[in-house]
């Protein structure tokens, strides 16, 4: 199963509606234990990037998270702590497997954001999120096109200079996991992809046939 997590905010109706048009069966979970259950893993995101991390803690999602995002015991934001079972669910149920964020879900894994001060990202990307600053309009509304940076599973297939579809005031550093990056006044991390993880700060559901392109090659990896 596919399982895109729905925190109680967010497009998971979009993403969810675009997953079953390319013909994967997916639901949307709230629960850690249908986590474990999952194949794949989707994080979509809108919102406010603290609500976002309060709403995961409250469904006690952040540990097996982690987990399976980031394979071992510790992760950058965690300061080295162990992992913990969540809702009475072994850890062993949690084990690494294919995740995918999508737009404030890519957010989420970096250590923090200026959106949210004092509030701990999932800590699997080194940097802080920041917000556009300049002469650009913020939010960064509409379409805008791909640099391809590096080889990446996701981006099998989509041309580089793609155009695609973002809504976002706030943005993540280029890091080594960049595989592509967008210029709005300022260079960000529009993919990203390590191991099992990958993540896209653009809407793929919305951005046309370079979107549903990412979202294949994510559900066919």
């Amino acid at each position: 199963m596919i399982a895109l997590i729905d925190y109680g905010g967010g497009n998971v109706g979009s993403v969810l509606k675009a997953i079953r048009y390319l013909g994967c069966p997916a639901e949307a979970v709230a629960r850690p234990e249908e986590l474990a259950a999952a194949t794949k893993i989707i994080l979509p995101g809108q919102g406010h990037f603290g609500a976002m991390m309060k709403a995961l803690e409250d469904r006690g999602m952040l540990e097996p998270l982690r987990r399976m995002i980031l394979p071992g015991d510790t992760c950058v934001s965690s300061g080295g702590k162990p992992f913990r079972e969540s809702a009475g669910v072994p850890r062993a149920s949690f084990q690494a497997k294919p995740f995918l964020g999508i737009c404030l879900g890519l957010q989420v894994l970096y250590e923090g954001s200026d959106e949210a001060p004092g509030v701990p990202g999932l800590g699997v990307l080194r940097g802080r999120v920041k917000r556009f600053e300049g002469v650009f309009k913020v939010p960064h509304v509409g379409w805008s096109q791909l640099e391809i940076s590096q080889d990446a599973r996701l981006l099998r297939g989509v041309e580089p200079g793609s155009f695609v579809y973002y809504c976002h005031s706030y943005y993540g550093p280029v890091t080594p996991e960049s595989a592509a990056i967008t210029d709005y006044g300022q260079r960000f991390a529009a993919v990203v992809e390590a191991a099992n993880l990958g993540a896209v700060q653009f809407h793929p559901e919305k951005s046309g046939e370079a979107g549903l392109r990412v979202l294949k090659n994510f559900l066919d990896s």
